[in-house]
């Protein structure tokens, strides 16, 4: 397992994280066993917007005498009191579910106490107005939430909350089908969330990186469009490892939350990490991706090996990082052994590129900016 470190704290989360909107029907004992296997597989970062009740008790006796060793993130704002999950603003239901959750899962403490899918002004406005964020806030000056997050799918609204300053975690969708085949506005009744354009979502993800605020990625597969030919945006499928690692890649991404039905999906997303690097390499989407994605580095490194032994993709990264105003890419690519300015021009990158990034003349323009 791979781990990256909570900008905001000391948390080290699993790359992988799993999701609990589609375990609910596997039963009580597939539940414990499919979480048996995600503990012995080093995962330690679990999401609680769950379908129904079910993988919260059974959740809590697995991982009995283990919890100062996991993070859990816990939605003010999804409510069980039916049995099935539903969305809420009102405190005293939120106040009742929160206190249900904590029992279920047999621990006295909350590692993530989201604001659960603010995703128009009027959420935000409700989740201010009646009192939920300062009821997160008393609980983590309390010491019962560690931090405050956010889940949303709309970029307008996280950066809203950003500007807020509150939050140490953002939960957003990313994957190749929202970023660029985004709309306008959230279709909540067909479950369209790809809100936002081209440029729209890497700004936010290069934001957060820069303000230190770490994302977990929902809906990585698309709810499983991107898996299937037919359903695909593209006309062309994805793999689950393709998607993972194009996640992965994006500033300021600590782990890819993936929903499972039982073990069996839990084992096939468990071979990422034994996969070859071919079987992650997501540059196929160079020629499914719209023309106004052209020229725009993605960060995956297809171009790769360079012959002067470039890492291109860290040097875009942090270019882009450090023009957001992020203080620490400049310094980080100040340590950097190859630097734009050791570029040859031979051409590689150029050819090589998916995305027709014409990243010989792209180095010298990161050389003019950083200086030698």
């Amino acid at each position: 397992m791979e781990y990256r470190k909570l900008p905001h704290g000391e948390e080290q989360l699993s790359v992988l994280g799993l999701g609990t909107s589609s375990i609910g029907a596997a039963g009580d004992k597939e539940i414990e066993a499919t979480m048996g296997l995600a503990l012995e597989a080093g995962i330690n970062f679990f999401d609680m917007a769950s379908a129904d009740t079910a993988p919260f008790s059974a959740y809590g006796r697995a991982i009995a005498g283990m919890r100062e060793k996991l993070y859990f993130q816990i939605h003010f704002g999804a409510d069980y009191t039916s049995g099935k999950y539903g969305w809420t603003t009102n405190l005293d239901t939120i106040k009742r579910s929160i206190d249900w959750q904590l029992t279920a899962l047999k621990t006295d403490y909350i590692d993530f106490g989201f604001l659960h899918c603010i995703d128009e002004e009027s959420d935000l406005k409700l989740a201010v107005e009646s009192g939920v964020l300062d009821y997160i806030q008393s609980l983590k000056d309390q010491g019962t939430v560690r931090h405050i997050a956010l889940g949303s799918h709309t970029p307008r609204l996280a950066n809203k909350v950003l500007d807020m300053k509150v939050i140490d975690l953002l939960m957003f969708s990313i994957n190749p089908g929202y970023d660029y085949r985004g709309g306008s506005s959230v279709d909540l009744g067909s479950e369209n969330y790809a809100v936002g354009g081209v440029d729209e979502h890497p700004t936010l993800y290069r934001r957060c990186e820069a303000e230190r605020v770490g994302i977990s990625v929902m809906k990585p597969f698309s709810g499983g469009q991107l898996l299937n030919d037919r359903t695909s945006p593209f006309g062309k499928a994805l793999t689950e490892y393709q998607c993972m690692q194009y996640a992965l890649d994006k500033p300021g991404v600590l782990a890819v939350i993936a929903g499972v039905r039982n073990r069996a999906d839990l084992q096939k997303l468990l071979g990422y990490f034994s996969a070859a690097p071919e079987e992650k390499d997501y540059s196929i989407l160079g020629t499914f991706a719209p023309q106004d994605a052209a020229g725009k580095c993605v960060y995956c490194n297809h171009c790769q090996p360079c012959p002067a032994g470039l890492d291109v993709g860290i040097i875009n990264k942090y270019y882009d990082l450090a023009r957001t105003g992020d203080q620490l890419a400049r310094g980080h690519y100040a340590k950097l052994e190859k630097k734009a300015g050791d570029c040859v021009k031979c051409g590689h990158c150029d050819w090589r590129c998916p995305f027709h990034v014409p990243q010989s003349h792209r180095m010298e323009e990161i050389q003019d900016y950083f200086g030698s």
